[in-house]
């Protein structure tokens, strides 16, 4: 759906569930998001995706590197989480396999995930994470993207460790 050079960000098949699932049972890849994943975690979190992409037209795409036909993680836009300052607007997310770390994969599926908003009218995104999550919210701003400290709250989904609930909010603006 979106390319880049090293990088195809698509629709969610079948296939990609048992890497997603290995991905969400690694404890490094967890360590900001919450508990291990379940098989049947990992099925309702594709279910999810597959519905935004019918009803939206966009949502976290799976990740695919081009040369191997692997895939990786997941990369894209959706609509921003209830209960959270990002409820209402279109939110970027990202989360890799721990042996693409470092590479730039997710500098650069990010980015395509921004020009793909912003070619379709979005007129801004959002990025929510952990305070603790240097990478990612290092991405954000790599991204060109602004720290939100009047909109930084403690995330409403049940049950998560103390640890996990304050958030950190980022936004970026269309280009004009």
């Amino acid at each position: 759906m979106i390319g880049t050079e090293r990088l195809i960000l698509r629709g969610w098949r079948d296939e990609d569930a048992a890497p997603f699932l290995a991905m969400g049972q690694d404890p490094e890849v967890m360590a900001y998001l919450g508990p291990l994943q379940t098989a049947d975690d990992v099925a309702a979190a594709i279910a999810r995706q597959k519905d935004l992409l019918e009803t939206v037209g966009h949502c976290f795409w799976a990740l695919e590197e081009r040369a191997s036909g692997a895939f990786i993680g997941f990369c894209g836009l959706k609509p921003g989480a209830a209960g959270t300052p990002v409820e209402g607007r279109t939110e970027i997310g990202w989360r890799l396999a721990r042996e693409h770390w470092g590479k730039g994969y997710a500098r650069e599926a990010a980015q395509a995930s921004l020009d793909w908003g912003w070619a379709h009218g979005v007129d801004s995104i959002w990025a929510i994470t952990v305070p603790a999550n240097i990478r990612s919210w290092g991405l954000m701003e790599r991204l060109g993207m602004t720290r939100r400290p009047d909109l930084d709250f403690d995330h409403p989904l049940p049950g998560l460790e103390e640890r996990l609930k304050a958030h950190v909010t980022y936004s970026i603006e269309r280009p004009r």
